[in-house]
């Protein structure tokens, strides 16, 4: 089956993916566009995921400063080569995170790095709370894991929706640019500074 050039273009622009990757997928679902990306999207996490264990030693920082002066944000980007380092991609995603984080205020990186006690208390409290709302024990537990989550997503970077893009997690949109790129991508650290917090 021939592929259009149009959706090749349209494909290329909603996800980021090589030619002959888009190509290859719309050929695969029948031209359906919709179904493609979403087959390249399982394939860039996939890769994703392969190249997870890979050194990432080079790398940048992005940096943003509000327009008032009043928030600053610094963060550490890392990659394998300085290649990818310099790419202009790698540096525009380095600068949306230094904005992600300057809008979203995250805590920690990712779930693992929350201190054990601040779950527990946040369990706690969602715990009194589900019960104060005549939830029975077993429901009440259940919902703690549910909201827990959402506790997770406000304070971890890598699992709050992207300001940009809401649709996506941070970690989905460093998925995308891994895949994107070719190379294992990591945020090393970051530092949001704030006049009066």
């Amino acid at each position: 089956m021939s592929t259009n050039t149009e959706l090749i273009r349209k494909l290329r622009g909603m996800t980021g993916a090589g030619m002959m990757d888009v190509k290859k997928a719309l050929d695969e679902t029948g031209n359906d566009v919709d179904k493609a990306a979403a087959l390249l999207r399982e394939r860039g996490i996939a890769k994703a995921a392969k190249k997870a264990d890979r050194a990432a030693r080079e790398g940048l920082i992005g940096s943003y400063v509000h327009h008032n002066g009043r928030v600053a944000v610094l963060v550490e980007l890392n990659c394998e080569t300085d290649f990818v380092a310099r790419n202009e991609s790698f540096r525009e995603l380095a600068k949306n995170l230094a904005l992600h984080v300057a809008m979203a205020n995250p805590q920690h990186l990712r779930r693992e790095d929350v201190p054990q006690a601040d779950v527990e208390a946040e369990k706690e409290a969602l715990r009194k709370q589900a019960l104060e709302e005549g939830k029975p024990e077993a429901i009440a537990e259940k919902m703690v894991e549910g909201r827990i989550a959402k506790y997770y997503a406000e304070v971890c970077l890598l699992e709050q929706p992207f300001v940009k893009d809401e649709k996506q997690t941070v970690g989905q949109l460093l998925n995308d640019a891994i895949a994107t790129i070719g190379e294992n991508i990591q945020v090393g650290r970051f530092s949001r500074i704030a006049i009066g917090e």
